[in-house]
């Protein structure tokens, strides 16, 4: 298994994301997620998007984009998390604990203080990695679905605390 950093908008990246839309829509019963996302939005040093792949197979994805809008909730110093995603046949490997390991270390690297996300109660299996990771409900909701009822947002310190 070999984690590589990817462009949003890389073939490979475009084909698991449709894929996680459709996993949206299949629990949610919408039409996925709709928070504007750009290429640019995950290039250093504003993030990171990164592909887990198994040979020329992708299996797996996540990036991190720079927040600051503190209308949205946000705070100075966020990183989002955004797309997590393992292809069901390859779920079980340990494979989005990497990937959101690896994302961390780069937001940290990048100079960002917290990172956050946001998922959703028909994702228990997501809301269980996160808090087994360091997560925790964030005080205060943010993003496109904060005043959504299922709508779960939270957060972890990239600094270290005296």
């Amino acid at each position: 298994m070999e984690i590589r950093p990817s462009r949003y908008d890389h073939p490979d990246a475009v084909t698991l994301d449709a894929l996680v839309q459709q996993e949206y829509a299949r629990r949610y019963g919408d039409d996925g997620d709709i928070t504007p996302l750009t290429p640019e939005m995950f290039t250093p040093p504003h993030g990171a998007y990164l592909i887990a792949y198994d040979g020329a197979r992708p299996l797996a994805t996540g990036g991190w984009r720079r927040q600051e809008d503190t209308a949205e909730g946000y705070e100075v110093g966020d990183a989002e998390i955004k797309r997590m995603f393992v292809l069901p046949e390859a779920r079980g490997r340990g494979l989005a604990r990497r990937i959101l390991a690896a994302l961390e270390a780069d937001a940290r690297a990048a100079g960002r203080s917290r990172m956050v996300l946001e998922t959703g109660t028909k994702q228990p299996e997501a809301l269980e990695l996160y808090a087994s990771s360091g997560y925790a409900l964030a005080e205060k909701k943010f993003g496109l679905y904060r005043t959504y009822e299922d709508s779960r947002c939270m957060a972890k310190s990239l600094v270290e605390r005296d």
